[in-house]
């Protein structure tokens, strides 16, 4: 078995990456590779893996969805409540990983997680379908739960609450974004020569460099 899971590999052949095709902001190049995998058709081309450590200093992982990005960072939507709503709570510090393995790409993120404005928060709750936000009022999330019925019959509770009302947010939930010190992005070469080219935030200007496979 461990043969087997050590011969599996793929050697990356589709693209190169130069400094000279880097633009010199680290969102311009964001918005190029990210109009680029939504024209790529990718699978819930959105999802990222964010990384926090929790209150005890243990590094946690989980996929969530990016809802949203600018020059200022990049944003997703969480029970503030939830593990990694805690863990941000007390280390802010923070990474996200894309990875879009059919244009052999990765973009590596580090930096600092806000909350963001409760208008904002307003504003994107509401263009949710009205069973999401039923789902957000419903779910504990991260707490332990007896059995699935929990949840079933806080659904049913929410729902009739909110029947004939608008469904608004709850406190607890809401959007954070991760403004960006680091920015690697990773483009998969031959023979596990890849291209890596890093922007680093010094003084308040963007820094670009080559970082060796």
């Amino acid at each position: 078995m461990m043969d087997a899971i050590a011969d599996i590999r793929k050697d990356y052949k589709l693209k190169s990456f130069a400094e000279a095709d880097a633009a010199d902001s680290p969102f311009d190049q964001f918005t190029q590779w990210w109009n680029e995998a939504i024209a790529s058709n990718i699978d819930e081309v959105n999802a990222m893996t964010l990384a926090t450590a929790s209150p005890e200093g243990y590094p946690t992982a989980r996929i969530v969805l990016l809802k949203g990005f600018n020059e200022k960072g990049f944003e997703f939507y969480t029970n503030y409540e939830s593990n990694k709503g805690k863990s941000i709570a007390a280390n802010n510090k923070v990474a996200l990983v894309f990875f879009w393995k059919e244009l052999e790409r990765q973009i590596r993120v580090e930096g600092i997680a806000e909350q963001l404005p409760e208008a904002t928060s307003d504003a994107y709750f509401m263009s949710r379908p009205a069973t999401s936000r039923i789902g957000a009022w419903s779910s504990p999330q991260s707490s332990v739960i007896p059995s699935r019925n929990i949840i079933d019959e806080n659904v049913k509770a929410i729902t009739q609450q909110f029947e004939g009302k608008e469904i608004t947010r709850p406190p607890f939930w809401g959007g954070y974004i991760v403004k960006p010190v680091v920015i690697e992005f990773w483009q998969g070469r031959s023979s596990r020569l890849h291209d890596r080219i890093e922007y680093r935030l010094h003084n308040g200007q963007w820094l670009k460099q080559r970082l060796a496979p």
